[in-house]
């Protein structure tokens, strides 16, 4: 191996792929949604005292996919028979974290629930609020959650796309 492609190996900021997203939401009419945000404890190890969707890591011998379905039903108590569908988002939306010095890649995933769904938390999470896709943008602190925001919107909930069912995986 030339000195070139060593530094490559050896050098640089890790880029990790272990974490998943998942969006839940529900449908106030026709033309609109609101999205899930839990609040993460003060306590919490990853992102103390903040509003997030669904998120977690993979274990070792699990799927992205596996992994969004565990997160969702320890999280918030979402099992198969309560999803009205899951679709899986094309786009990733890659983020740095200094703390740590790492790229992160994230497969993102959007859920939607009933109208009259609520979610039972786990003790990572104090409270919830359901955030109404207008107020996405003042709400949702990161760039690539609302880029997925208006990704789902565009492919998922748009009756005029054409990878709607391309993109659903239940």
């Amino acid at each position: 191996m030339d000195s070139y492609s060593r530094d490559l190996v050896t050098c640089g900021v890790p880029i990790r792929t272990d974490v998943v997203e998942v969006l839940i939401f529900r449908r106030v009419s026709a033309d609109r949604i609101e999205l899930l945000q839990m609040h993460r404890v003060v306590s919490a190890a990853v992102s103390p005292s903040t509003w997030q969707p669904v998120q977690g890591h993979i274990e070792s011998g699990e799927t992205a996919l596996e992994t969004a379905r565990r997160e969702m039903l320890e999280e918030t108590g979402l099992t198969h028979d309560t999803r009205l569908g899951m679709w899986q988002l094309e786009q990733l939306h890659p983020f740095f974290i200094a703390a740590s010095n790492t790229i992160y890649l994230s497969p993102r995933f959007a859920v939607e629930v009933p109208r009259d769904w609520e979610p039972t938390l786990n003790a990572e999470h104090d409270a919830h609020r359901w955030v109404a896709q207008g107020e996405v943008d003042r709400v949702f602190a990161w760039p690539g959650q609302r880029a997925a925001i208006r990704e789902l919107a565009r492919e998922i909930l748009n009756s005029d796309s054409p990878c709607e069912s391309l993109l659903r995986l239940e």
